[in-house]
């Protein structure tokens, strides 16, 4: 079970060809009183699996969350145009710590799997020009940081670094395959 409404996350875990249905926890997802980007997306991959957990008490969960940092401070979805285009400015040039949390509950065996996979960006200088002509092509509206490097975004980088590429688009693949081999599922 995918706890997650996530179409990202959804055509990710795909990719690992194992059998899985969906569902979105409705949860509060603001950071708590000084709590850190990362903690943030900790806790909320681990509140979606237990979520799902509880309406699926037997299943393997998969729960995930993304929050992206940058000089400390969290850096959420845009969901408007304006939003997206002050994201952007305000990360033209900038490194960015993208923090992707996973965790994985699994309902018969009481096992608890988390990991914490964290992708260092550098959004390239941006004019308002190129903002303008990307967020035409591409709003990456529902994106932390405005910037779906998984399609046009990956244009405003100049540089990534981390241990899963897949983590930057919100579930890291190479953990989780690794969590749920040890939990007994195939996976190549």
């Amino acid at each position: 079970m995918l706890a997650s409404g996530s179409p990202y996350r959804r055509e990710l875990l795909a990719r690992l060809a194992v059998a899985f249905e969906t569902w979105s926890p409705e949860i509060d997802e603001r950071a708590l009183a000084k709590e850190s980007p990362r903690d943030t997306a900790v806790r909320l991959a681990h509140a979606k699996a237990a979520a799902a957990l509880a309406r699926w008490p037997g299943a393997i969960v998969i729960g995930s969350d993304q929050v992206a940092e940058v000089d400390g401070a969290p850096i959420g979805k845009p969901g408007t145009l304006d939003n997206a285009r002050r994201q952007l400015r305000q990360l033209s040039g900038r490194a960015v710590a993208f923090h992707t949390a996973l965790c994985v509950l699994n309902g018969a065996s009481g096992k608890r799997h988390d990991r914490l996979v964290t992708t260092d960006v550098e959004f390239r200088a941006l004019s308002d020009t190129d903002i303008e002509r990307y967020l035409a092509r591409e709003p990456a509206l529902d994106c932390a940081g405005s910037a779906k490097s998984e399609g046009l975004g990956i244009a405003l980088l100049s540089r990534l670094s981390g241990d899963d590429p897949t983590a930057l688009v919100g579930l890291p693949l190479i953990a989780l395959a690794g969590i749920l081999r040890a939990e007994g599922i195939e996976i190549p």
